[in-house]
């Protein structure tokens, strides 16, 4: 698989998972292979919980099983765990989300 360059998320991840790529290479200057390595397996985790949520919106949250009862969806845990996913890969970034500042001091509203 060809390293992918910055800024140019690979094309088998959705239209919006293209734009996250690029803004978390961009606002935080990923240009390692690890980051990208990282951001490849990530993404691909936000497509699926995606895909899982809009089949869950059309099954609901419920199911009734083969003898009638109602019981959670089966796709909740896969949702679950593509969100996991997709966090993990977010954390193993190490991304510092505390917003620059112009100057010393406490940030503004505290």
């Amino acid at each position: 698989m060809p390293k992918p360059k910055k800024n140019h998320p690979p094309r088998h991840l959705s239209p919006e998972a293209r734009r996250c790529w690029r803004e978390i290479v961009s606002e935080y200057g990923i240009s390692d292979p690890g980051g990208f390595r990282i951001l490849e397996n990530g993404l691909p985790q936000y497509d699926r919980a995606e895909q899982i949520r809009k089949t869950i919106d059309e099954q609901g949250l419920t199911i009734v099983d083969r003898f009638g009862i109602q019981k959670a969806n089966p796709l909740l845990a896969a949702e679950r765990d593509a969100c996991a996913g997709q966090l993990a890969a977010l954390k193993a970034l190490n991304l510092d989300l505390e917003p620059l500042r112009d100057g010393p001091g406490r940030s503004p509203g505290r």
